[in-house]
């Protein structure tokens, strides 16, 4: 049997301890990776989806950009192992994914009667809505290579 003894020079040495430390301590990688994401999220909002969502059907003006609080409850989070974006919005899995509403009632809330088109009603049965998908929450190849990047210039030490 051969044995192969190698002294490793100090700044290699050093260089290798210092691979290990970020390879160890990754949350500000982390904390870079959930920025990205969510710089790529206000992206899908700002431009109506990244490709574009389908257009609404019954009101003018952007897929979920009425009222602002669907993207303003949209986060970052991270810690030493990962990187999220989410929110706690009830319906933004539909939203992001489509599907089907159920079927309901609607009663009104605040009168005796609903009102539409000149009728009226104390309550109407809604069918339920098909919501077409317009994902917010994806990446693009973009944002991909953002992230990838990030994790190069973490490891060679230059984005801490």
């Amino acid at each position: 049997m051969i044995d192969i003894e190698l002294t490793v020079p100090p700044d290699l040495e050093r260089l290798l301890d210092e691979l290990e430390r970020r390879v160890k301590n990754r949350a500000p990688l982390m904390e870079k990776i959930a920025g990205i994401m969510m710089n790529a999220v206000d992206e899908n909002f700002i431009h109506g989806g990244r490709p574009a969502w389908e257009p609404l059907k019954y009101r003018d003006g952007k897929p979920l950009q009425m009222s602002g609080r669907l993207h303003g409850s949209i986060h970052p989070w991270n810690d030493n192992d990962s990187a999220v974006v989410g929110t706690n919005v009830v319906y933004a899995a539909i939203q992001n994914f489509g599907g089907k509403t159920r079927a309901h009632e609607i009663r009104p809330r605040h009168k005796k009667a609903l009102a539409f088109g000149g009728r009226f009603a104390r309550k109407v049965n809604h069918p339920g809505s098909d919501i077409p998908a317009r994902p917010f929450l994806v990446l693009t190849e973009a944002d991909y290579e953002e992230i990838r990047q990030a994790i190069l210039e973490y490891i060679a030490g230059n984005g801490e």
